[in-house]
Order: structure tokens, then C-alpha cells, then sequence
């Protein structure tokens, strides 16, 4: 009995250091999310800035300090979506939200083109990423323009199927 009690934080820390699992991060999925929320969003395809040395960085032998919002000043310039496309132009100070999932944060780049749905219903319009990817896509594919147009104008918009 006393082997498996010395063996079980053992056990415990290696599940732990195993066990987030995202699904693929899918441009469909997250518009439905959007779609689905009480917050409004805009969809804007372009280029963010930011100070990269504010991203968390978390500290595996100190967990617990790592908040799980880290929210950064950036700026989000390019085009808004609407249904002819992205047409409208966008450029504007924004909040970009860093999750942090227990050992696990959110990485983004400064200066990459992005894909983001911007979350309007905050103080200042917020983007948020997470580890799982979240509500922004670095360096989207023109396939995954062309499927949030699709979703915007009522055109197929059904996730990919995830085994």
C-alpha cells in the first residue's frame, strides 16, 4: 500500500503534464461559437502588434501564479468582414487575452497577419487566444477566408469532424 501512495504524486504530475487535449482549432467551430454567444463579434482579418514580452510564461513549479487572463494592449489593422468580403477598413486599439489553462498559455506573434474575431462587448473590443488557439487564427489560409465568408453569407459552415 505504501508503494502506491509514494508512486501516486508521481502519477498524478505525469497526467497533469499530459493532459490537455484541444481539437483542431477550425475556422467554422469558431464562428458558431460566436454565433452562439450573447457577445457580439466582428471579424477582421489583419495584422496584430504588440509588446511580446507581456505573454504569460508559466512556471511549472509555480502553477498556481500564473493568472489565467493575461490582457495585453495591442493594436488590430486591417479589413472587417461583411458579406462581399473582407472590405471595410480596420484599425484600431484592441485587448488581446492570453489564457492560461493551468500549465498551458496562449502564444501569439507580433506583427503575423491573423484571422480574429473580435469580441465588441468589452470595454475595449477584445481577441482572445488560448492554448487550444481561441478566437484567432496566426497566418490564415485563403481556404479559411473563403469558409468564414461561406459562414457569414448562410453557405455550408459545418466543423470538421474530429476522430
Amino acid at each position: 500500500m505504501s508503494r502506491l501512495l509514494l508512486g501516486l504524486p508521481l502519477l498524478v504530475w505525469a497526467m497533469a503534464a499530459q493532459a490537455l487535449t484541444c481539437l483542431p482549432q477550425d475556422v467554422a467551430r469558431t464562428y458558431h461559437e460566436a454565433a452562439e454567444s450573447d457577445d457580439r463579434y466582428l471579424i477582421v482579418l489583419g495584422e496584430v502588434r504588440f509588446d511580446a514580452a507581456h505573454l504569460p510564461e508559466t512556471d511549472l513549479t509555480r502553477q498556481g501564479d500564473t493568472p489565467p487572463d493575461t490582457r495585453i494592449p495591442a493594436r488590430l489593422t486591417g479589413r472587417a468582414l461583411s458579406r462581399g468580403g473582407f472590405l471595410h477598413p480596420f484599425d484600431r486599439e484592441i485587448v488581446l487575452n492570453a489564457q492560461c489553462f493551468g500549465p498551458w498559455c496562449a502564444g501569439a506573434v507580433s506583427g503575423a497577419r491573423y484571422l480574429a474575431f473580435v469580441n465588441l462587448d468589452r470595454q475595449v473590443p477584445e481577441v482572445t487566444v488560448t492554448p487550444c488557439g481561441g478566437f484567432a487564427f496566426a497566418e490564415p489560409t485563403a481556404r479559411m477566408e473563403r469558409q468564414v465568408l461561406a459562414c457569414l453569407n448562410g453557405g455550408v459552415c459545418a466543423p470538421k469532424m474530429t476522430r
